[in-house]
């Protein structure tokens, strides 16, 4: 790919622990943000950019509004909120209705990156129950981005990542040792 200037990575049930496993190979010194869509219930998992700084170098927040995306940093998306890029490449935080019952939504993160950046961005769809991130997927292909997808096989919930696979062409299908690999390489 052209040089990635975004990495986005959405997830659900079964996602945490391959990022738990990934974060702390990915190289310090990355030049580009990376983004984390993960679905979480309004007032959990508040712990959930400390456990995940806990275990990487690389500075680790959750998003607030208007906030500017920086390189070398980790963003979470916040629960109960899709989260948008907007051209300016800053978030924008949005309470309107769930999409495949989830807020935030996998696919409007995947969907408004990939009109910001197009060729330069890659999007990771791991672990998770629903076909939330196909959608999201297909547009990042359509404006020339990587499409990514954990290997179904060593997903703990496998519908998600199949679903992608089954409905988008796939750039890479990523083992979770193969994740940080690929994220590192891009740097």
């Amino acid at each position: 790919m052209k040089k990635c200037e975004a990495f986005i990575i959405g997830g659900s049930a079964g996602s945490l622990d391959v990022l738990l496993k990934v974060l702390p190979i990915i190289n310090a010194a990355i030049k580009f943000p990376i983004v984390i869509v993960i679905h979480r219930k309004h007032g959990t998992d508040s712990l959930l950019p400390d456990l995940l700084s806990s275990r990487t170098k690389l500075k680790v927040k959750e998003v607030d509004e208007k906030e500017p995306l920086i390189a070398g940093t980790i963003y979470i998306a916040p629960s109960d909120y899709h989260l948008l890029i907007e051209q300016d490449r800053t978030f924008s935080l949005d309470y309107s209705e769930k999409i495949n019952y989830s807020r935030p939504a996998i696919d409007v993160t995947f969907q408004t990156a990939a009109e910001v950046y197009k060729e330069k961005l890659a999007c990771l769809l791991l672990s998770g129950s629903n076909s939330d991130g196909v959608n999201g997927l297909k547009t990042v292909k359509l404006w020339g981005g990587t499409a990514l997808i954990q290997d179904p096989k060593t997903a703990q919930v496998a519908y998600m990542p199949a679903q992608a696979q089954a409905n988008v062409k796939i750039d890479s299908v990523l083992s979770i040792e193969d994740i940080a690999e690929f994220i590192n390489l891009l740097s």
